[in-house]
């Protein structure tokens, strides 16, 4: 999963500088075309790996993380 979503940055990427570099008919497609596979395909890939097996609550403010937070920083406090 890694090396796809690397392999799709660089082809994106590749695309959007080929688009600003070499003077053809169609450089603003590849531009464009570049841009969409980094929103559409890149980053949602990316975020998904990242995310994967993880739990939302752990992140979220709830009266629980928050007793938690208070805890720590009793406990941590010089």
């Amino acid at each position: 999963m890694k090396y796809a979503i690397l392999f799709s940055f660089i082809l994106a990427f590749g695309s959007i500088v080929c688009g600003f570099i070499f003077d053809l008919p169609y450089s603003q497609k590849m531009i464009g075309f570049g841009v969409i596979g980094l929103f559409i395909v890149v980053f949602p890939l990316f975020i998904y790996y990242r995310w994967k097996g993880k739990d939302i609550k752990d992140y979220m403010l709830t009266q629980e993380n928050l007793e938690k937070m208070r805890e720590n920083q009793r406990n941590h406090d010089y």
